[in-house]
């Protein structure tokens, strides 16, 4: 690959504004797909299940992505972007069809199409974001991923309070409300991938990586071939963070599926079953996640700024640490103002769950398979959600007496942990920061 050059703040901004169209879907995944299989009639406990198609997915598919893109060149259309534009193709098609589910079954098949989608997306672009900046603006350029990541999901939030004041109604099972965050979803993916790959050209392979790349042709097999290869050669700071991994995403697993029947209960003491005081909870929900996003885009550079003066290490184990406090108090609050003092916690532990885990490893793997190990990462991500989607749903209904507020207490718990466990992570020296 020719030689990186620097890039001003605002072509950095210009490279990551796709990453607030794939975060708005992703913010819709964590505020309505939940209440919509509420709607629909589903019963606490197969909440989880029906959850399964997303990170089953991802498990699948970004690895895959991920090291064909590393195997890919074209004049015109570079290495990474043709991934992460059919990813967002999908990505709409889903999103516009979503409202329209008329069972729980139905919802649960579009959501795996969802997902393919924008797991086709996520990793190319992230190692796009690797490829693009050398190791001083990396820390900038993963923090404005987590920017645009707290505005998408500022945005999706904010809609499930906003679109119920100016879409009234029902149509079907579903309120007209949901029709217009998911069409708005729809549009915001193409569109903002689009502006990302216009203004961001790829920095093309030198004649050597060329001839790497036609020498090892791409075929069916060799995606297999190589995330089998880079599982074996995996540095151990990987590993390590998976375990950190392990109790991270199966708490926010339990969170996103449990914070609107969680206010529900502690605030206006009722259940999905009433239909018109669930969706007071399910728009609060939306309102306070949104407040919560604006603290993650407003604290994400600065948290860059910290890792490189500090650690990553030390910045993640913090910020963990200010969410698994907001998970504890979360169930407690029967004040619905209160939630905005709250939701900070959670706010500064996801603009840091973005970004900085990747400042953490993004200097122990090759630059030339950032693909495949991207997709890898995304693995260790998902691995938890899925057996959180096949186990909660028991633990819920047997331990938990399928009590929202417990599931988020029981989150908080799981999180205090993975804390924990950053502090055991051992990575190398460089450059930029310490650990």
């Amino acid at each position: 690959m020719l030689k990186k050059i620097k890039l001003n703040f605002w072509q950095i901004i210009n490279m990551n504004v796709g990453f607030f169209g794939i975060q708005y879907s992703f913010g819709l995944q964590q505020s309505a797909v939940n209440p919509i299989y509420d709607f629909l009639g589903a019963n606490p406990d197969q909440i989880p299940i029906l959850n399964l198609a997303g990170p089953l997915t991802g498990l699948i598919i970004q690895p895959i992505i991920g090291a064909m893109s590393d195997k890919t060149w074209h004049p015109r259309w570079g290495r990474r972007k043709p991934y992460f534009f059919i990813g967002a193709m999908i990505c709409s098609v889903a999103l516009l069809l979503y409202p329209f589910s008329s069972s729980l079954w139905m919802a649960a098949s579009l959501l795996l199409l969802l997902d393919v989608g924008n797991n086709t997306a996520m990793e190319p672009y992230r190692a796009f974001v690797a490829d693009t900046l050398d190791e001083e603006q990396q820390p900038m350029g993963f923090q404005a991923q987590s920017f645009f990541t707290g505005f998408g999901q500022f945005l999706s939030y904010i809609s499930l309070f906003l679109f119920p004041i100016v879409f009234v109604g029902y149509t079907g099972s579903l309120p007209n409300w949901i029709y217009a965050s998911f069409f708005l979803g729809s549009v915001l993916s193409i569109t903002s991938i689009w502006w990302s790959m216009r203004k961001t050209p790829e920095i093309p392979p030198t004649p050597e990586e060329l001839a790497l790349l036609k020498s090892e042709p791409l075929n069916i097999f060799s995606p297999f071939i190589d995330i089998y290869k880079a599982v074996l050669e995996m540095p151990k700071v990987m590993w390590q963070l998976f375990l950190v991994y392990l109790f991270q995403w199966y708490a926010l697993m339990c969170y996103w599926q449990n914070n609107a029947k969680s206010i529900a209960l502690s605030v206006w003491n009722t259940t999905p079953k009433n239909k018109s005081l669930y969706e007071n909870a399910v728009e609060w929900n939306g309102l306070i996640g949104a407040f919560g996003f604006v603290i993650t885009f407003s604290v994400a550079f600065y948290l860059a700024k910290l890792a490189k003066r500090y650690s990553p290490k030390l910045v993640h184990f913090a910020c963990l640490v200010l969410a698994a406090i907001c998970f504890l108090v979360f169930p407690t609050v029967q004040n619905e103002y209160l939630f905005f003092a709250i939701i900070i916690g959670y706010g500064i532990g996801w603009a840091s769950m973005m970004g900085i885990p990747y400042l953490i490893i993004v200097n122990h793997i090759p630059k030339e398979r950032y693909g495949v190990y991207m997709g890898i990462i995304n693995m260790m991500i998902v691995i938890p959600m899925i057996f959180q989607n096949l186990t909660f749903g028991y633990i819920l209904k047997n331990f938990l007496n399928n009590d929202a507020r417990l599931a988020i207490t029981f989150s908080g718990v799981l999180l205090l942990i993975g804390a924990a466990c950053t502090l055991l992570i051992q990575s190398k020296k460089s450059t930029q920061y310490n650990n």
